[in-house]
């Protein structure tokens, strides 16, 4: 089993990234009374999301639009209890 390599998508499960939705409904200055939405989907790591943060710092910084609200909606795929190594799996003839 010499020359493998794990899948870079797959390493990322293992280290807690997975799946992450966020809504945000915000505001443009020119339309304050027209709430907008803007739905995003992107590999981040909960609790914390530090992509999600990086993306919605950016957002106060670059964009005129107020931030209403962010939903976050998140599910990890692969959690460590659903992983078991196994030695020999046998042989199928």
């Amino acid at each position: 089993m010499t020359g493998r390599t794990v899948d870079a998508s797959f390493r990322r499960m293992l280290e807690g990234y997975s799946l992450t939705s966020a809504e945000v409904l915000y505001r443009m200055p020119d339309h304050p009374t027209l709430l907008q939405t803007f739905f995003w989907q992107f590999e981040d790591m909960a609790p914390d999301y530090p992509r999600l943060k990086r993306f919605l710092d950016h957002w106060e910084r670059e964009i005129e639009a107020m931030i209403q609200s962010v939903r976050v909606m998140h599910q990890g795929l692969i959690k460590p209890k659903e992983i078991q190594l196994v030695k020999d799996g046998g042989t199928l003839h």
